[in-house]
């Protein structure tokens, strides 16, 4: 691949110029290798809400109580006492990288399994730090042999009996393997709201963020072998680090009085300029057909439109409920435009359609901000798609019942603290110059 570009950040600052397209991929880029890393690995516990829930007997499961029993252990008073042992418990070797830390006062705490007790699947990052946690509490808290088993039942929440500690002490942004559509989801199975708290609601950076762990899990799904890694890549670079600056112009250019059509009109004459797609034929209409000589790169172009135009015009409402119909009518408009496949080569505007279904019409499942990549309406989409739900969530003015605050704010709190996730486009460039 010859490829090169230049990653600009969400103000317009140039981060690195002449990237190799290479040097951004989940393969090679030492950033966003460390970010997959870090997301099976690490995990955001709430000590204030473990402690209530031990108090109230409100342990085991969402609406399980048990009556008349409550536990008073001073949790929050030794929490540094049960974060140390968190991590020697969990340390492998001496220089590994275990971290425990504590947040927030105290309140919550951040835990990041060594990768060396990762042997053969990624939910030991969410066992081993429960197991360590219980055994903190039972040993600093002196809790007798009697009351053991409620710390191990508000620590594990239903599990064994259920398979998905969903009311466990310990919350990761991946889900249990269990909950994965297929190969290769774990990475596509994470929410919107959780990333777009984790960045703070910065769009440009939740979408970077969002396509980062989604065009990774798309090497793990096998999609990239052969000549898909190039078009993958350059999907990457353009719609999610802003590469060439081209996203950022194309939303300031209509940020204004712009409409969802004068994105897609910027997208097609941005297109033009640079030389990716030419005419090919006029209609007796006047209508011109366009051509491209390189389909992989005008994709990357229609799809930094797509989420322009959803950055746009959920911005102007202030809202992240249109964004399903922005992705299917930036996409239908594209074609239309040029005579050439839309984002995804067709698989943005078919996802668009049913995750509208979902999440709007007769099912009203429950909003933009609790979709995912592995979902049954949007997996078929290969990466462009989500990013664009992610970006609308933090466009998002709370005007949702399921906002970010109010199903995320853990992994924002906690989460948002770790660099590479709270700056994303940036923690790639500077990956990229590392290897370049």
């Amino acid at each position: 691949m010859a490829d090169e570009v230049d990653l600009y950040d969400d103000r317009g600052n140039q981060l690195a110029s002449n990237v190799p397209l290479e040097a951004i991929s989940p393969l090679k880029n030492p950033a966003i290798k460390k970010i997959v890393n870090l997301t099976i690995r690490t995990g955001a516990v709430d000590l204030a809400k473990l402690e209530n829930k031990l108090a109230t007997g409100t342990i085991a499961g969402k609406g399980m109580v048990i009556r008349g029993v409550g536990h008073d252990f001073p949790i929050l008073a030794n929490a540094e006492a049960i974060a140390e042992q968190v991590e020697d418990m969990l340390r492998v070797s001496e220089d590994d990288d275990t971290n425990v830390e504590l947040m927030a006062g105290g309140k919550r705490m951040l835990t990041q399994v060594p990768s060396a007790r990762i042997l053969s699947d990624y939910s030991v990052g969410l066992t081993a730090a429960m197991g360590a946690l219980t055994h903190a509490i039972i040993d600093v808290c002196d809790v007798s042999m009697w009351e053991a088993p409620y710390v191990h039942a508000a620590v594990w929440g239903m599990y064994p009996q259920d398979p998905d500690p969903a009311d466990g002490a310990v919350k990761m942004l991946v889900d249990v393997p269990i909950k994965n559509e297929g190969p290769g989801f774990v990475l596509r199975n994470i929410p919107v709201n959780h990333l777009a708290a984790t960045v703070r609601k910065r769009a440009m950076q939740g979408a970077a963020l969002a396509m980062i762990l989604e065009e990774a899990a798309q090497f793990e799904m096998g999609n990239c072998m052969g000549p898909h890694e190039r078009g993958h890549l350059l999907d990457l670079a353009y719609e999610g680090l802003n590469a060439n600056n081209m996203l950022r112009d194309l939303i300031k250019e209509n940020g204004k009085t712009g409409t969802l059509a004068d994105v897609v009109y910027s997208t097609v004459e941005r297109a033009k300029a640079d030389g990716v797609i030419k005419p090919l034929k006029e209609m007796p209409s006047g209508f011109v057909v366009y051509d491209a000589d390189d389909m992989q790169l005008w994709n990357a172009y229609a799809s930094a439109g797509m989420l322009a135009a959803v950055c746009v015009n959920c911005a102007s409402m202030r809202a992240g409920q249109p964004v399903p119909s922005n992705i299917m009518y930036s996409c239908c408009l594209m074609e239309r435009e040029t005579g050439l496949p839309g984002p995804d080569f067709g698989m943005a505007q078919g996802a668009s359609v049913s995750s509208s279904f979902f999440s709007h019409s007769i099912y009203g499942g429950g909003g933009p901000g609790v979709f995912y990549g592995n979902h049954i309406v949007t997996r078929h989409a290969k990466g462009q798609f989500i990013p664009c739900f992610c970006a609308a969530m933090c466009i998002d003015a709370d005007t949702m019942y399921f906002i970010p605050a109010r199903t995320s704010a853990l992994y924002g709190e906690v989460l948002g603290a770790i660099p590479e996730f709270a700056e994303p486009m940036k923690a790639v460039a500077e990956g990229a110059q590392e290897i370049m």
